[in-house]
């Protein structure tokens, strides 16, 4: 790794929360996912385990959304761009830092975070990402029950309740094909991908919980794959 090690060589772990500004249906706001990245963030912030100090940075809010580009309030930079951002950026980290951890709160950004961060670890920088969990049912993938309780546990006041409907409910394997040629217009009108009107405070609070202590595990193993992924 280049970089520092923090007093007493203690281990000093940089954590980057990577979000994203998109449309999240009517009823959530377009900030959701950068809201949820750096909640976990924050949350890894508050433990000391596999890094003796951890130093929770400012999120990046642009992500690659261009799926999402049909939408007001979509603001996207694209894989190209957003790779080499966060390669810069994970190249500044490393002089103070002996690691790089990004919370990644939207899926689009995958494949620049793979670029990046097999890069940095090509040149010897001790960097990894993962993404939150939030939900794993095929039905469920975009401002749906999932994000939509989350949100509701963690910022119940950005959560336009009264404007929630669902959406394309069909499997996404089945929806791929349209979806990657027109982007989330083409399968979902309102941009929602799921049912947010099952959503609950408590649903939320019971996701937010498994999502915190599965990156708190992956944190403390500290395994990065071969595409840079904690395991």
């Amino acid at each position: 790794m280049v970089g520092v090690s923090g007093a007493d060589g203690c281990t000093v772990a940089a954590v980057l929360p990577l979000g994203s500004t998109e449309q999240h249906g009517p009823h959530l706001p377009v900030e959701s996912d950068t809201l949820l990245a750096t909640a976990a963030a924050r949350a890894l912030g508050t433990r000391t385990g596999s890094a003796d100090e951890i130093t929770v940075l400012p999120a990046l809010a642009y992500g690659a959304s261009g799926e999402h580009q049909s939408f007001p309030g979509t603001v996207s930079v694209g894989t190209d761009a957003l790779a080499g951002t966060l390669l810069e950026l994970g190249r500044s980290v490393s002089t103070w830092a002996d690691r790089l951890l990004v919370v990644n709160g939207h899926g689009g950004n995958v494949d620049a975070l793979r670029s990046a961060v097999q890069r940095l670890r090509y040149e010897g920088r001790d960097a990894a990402w993962l993404s939150c969990r939030t939900s794993e049912d095929p039905t469920d993938t975009h401002a749906g029950h999932a994000e939509t309780s989350l949100l509701l546990h963690l910022h119940p006041d950005l959560v336009r309740v009264d404007l929630a409907a669902p959406g394309c409910v069909a499997p996404l394997r089945h929806i791929l094909p349209a979806l990657r040629e027109g982007g989330i217009a083409a399968v979902s009108p309102n941009g929602v991908l799921g049912d947010p009107t099952t959503a609950s405070p408590a649903e939320g609070k019971r996701l937010w919980e498994a999502l915190v202590q599965d990156a708190r595990d992956r944190l403390d193993r500290w395994r990065p794959g071969d595409d840079g992924m904690l395991r």
